[in-house]
């Protein structure tokens, strides 16, 4: 992708400049470049799709057998299934997709213990599962296994130094070929500071899997996340560029249904970013629900291809 630097940048601190002055992370990212300088930064990429994904809590329906009739329903194309306890749920899971147009889309977390732990038996355990849940998703096909290096409650914790850095590199490197070898990724997430205090822009995911240089390894962003710590939606998935694996999204202020926060559900910018990426992975529900799920659901989904489209 044939990428003009001195536009970007100068779009970018246009960005940071309407963020300064608005004084608020919605004034900051209602902030977009002109198409002209879209045309000129990006080279037209006919490849993005919008693959809408559900977690298994988002549809109804008793079983996943129910629960796919849904998603087919409403044309969503990827499940995003919980990592616990899936290498017995394996069959399962294939057995309900045989004859869909349903894929398995990422796999989220569901390992044990946590990889900064300053307990060496504490971070064993975490490359254990993980590599136990990788397994799983390579079976299944998964676009990748989502990981958090740590959550503000996971004590004690490495300190954020340049050495802890080094140690997560070598730990995800380790990873990485661990699920090369299933055909699959890890991928980082980055969380708003209340959940964790490492790792919360989708640049520094970015930045990590550059330095680690492995292609097992990749990032997401969640539009969530991304509501409390990027000025730009935009920036942020750019930022992201090849290593972008997966995307989160949900409402802006209560992590609901998108839609269920009125105006603040806006996503066009960050689609755009998509598109100039050609992003062609999923795009997956990972929230609550305030409303009727049968009414709130079919909304959302209307709600992100409308916009998708405006992008």
């Amino acid at each position: 992708m044939t990428f003009n630097r001195r536009n970007f940048i100068r779009t970018t601190l246009s960005g940071a400049a309407v963020a300064t002055m608005g004084g608020s992370a919605m004034a900051a990212r209602s902030f977009e470049p002109t198409s002209a300088e879209i045309t000129k930064a990006f080279p037209a990429n006919g490849k993005a799709e919008l693959k809408l994904s559900f977690q298994e809590g988002i549809a109804p329906g008793n079983n996943l057998n129910e629960k796919f009739d849904y998603f087919e329903k409403l044309g969503v194309v990827g499940f995003e299934p919980g990592g616990r306890g899936l290498a017995g749920r394996v069959n399962e899971i294939k057995d309900a997709l045989k004859g869909r147009n349903i894929k398995v889309s990422a796999i989220c977390a569901g390992f044990e213990g946590f990889i900064l732990s300053t307990d060496p038996t504490i971070r064993k355990k975490c490359m254990d599962t993980m590599k136990e849940i990788m397994a799983a998703a390579g079976e299944l096909e998964s676009v990748g296994v989502i990981i958090v290096p740590a959550f503000n409650q996971q004590v004690p914790v490495m300190p954020h130094t340049q050495e802890t850095r080094n140690f997560l590199c070598e730990q995800f490197n380790e990873m990485g070929n661990f699920a090369k070898e299933h055909g699959t990724t890890v991928i980082f997430e980055p969380l708003n500071r209340k959940e964790a205090f490492y790792l919360r822009q989708v640049a520094d995911a970015a930045s990590i899997c550059r330095d680690i240089n492995n292609p097992g390894v990749k990032c997401m962003g969640d539009f969530w996340h991304m509501t409390w710590e990027e000025t730009c939606d935009m920036g942020a998935f750019l930022s992201a560029g090849e290593y972008l694996q997966h995307v989160h999204v949900a409402s802006r202020k209560r992590r609901s249904m998108p839609g269920e926060d009125g105006n603040a559900d806006n996503y066009i910018v960050g689609f755009k970013a998509l598109k100039m990426l050609g992003y062609n992975k999923y795009v997956s529900f990972e929230c609550g629900c305030q409303g009727d799920r049968q009414v709130v659901v079919p909304a959302a989904v209307e709600l992100l291809r409308k916009q998708w489209r405006e992008a």
